[in-house]
């Protein structure tokens, strides 16, 4: 990988691979940023993704099992927690690069100008 890092062997490639796997749904993006605020119970989170509770449960399961939340019981409520903030550096790196593509792109189609279409089309 990048600048100064060293190797990396097949079991961590893999590891590495699972966490982008995990973080490449938007459902848990989505979750993920709604914690950024602080803890939150289960039906905030199923309010703010804007989809079923079985399939936030689910989403929520598998980020907590990746280390990146983490679940608090209280009588019948369930709340959750960023349980690896590290993340969120993830997430603005990808955001940054994203942001300066989408500009490099605009420029060059701004560069191009209009571009007008041959006869027949």
């Amino acid at each position: 990988m990048g600048g100064n890092i060293k190797a990396l062997g097949e079991s961590t490639l893999a590891l590495v691979a699972e966490r982008f796997r995990i973080l490449g749904d938007p459902v848990r993006l989505r979750l993920l940023q709604a914690l950024a605020g602080g803890e939150k119970s289960v039906m905030e989170l199923v309010s703010e993704a804007g989809t079923t509770q079985a399939n936030v449960s689910k989403h929520l399961q598998l980020l907590r099992r990746a280390g990146l939340l983490r679940r608090r019981k209280q009588g019948l409520h369930v709340y959750y927690s960023i349980g690896d903030p590290t993340v969120f550096a993830l997430c603005d790196a990808v955001c940054g690069s994203l942001e300066r593509h989408r500009k490099e792109e605009l420029s060059l189609f701004r560069k191009a100008g209009p571009r007008r279409s041959s006869p027949g089309r």
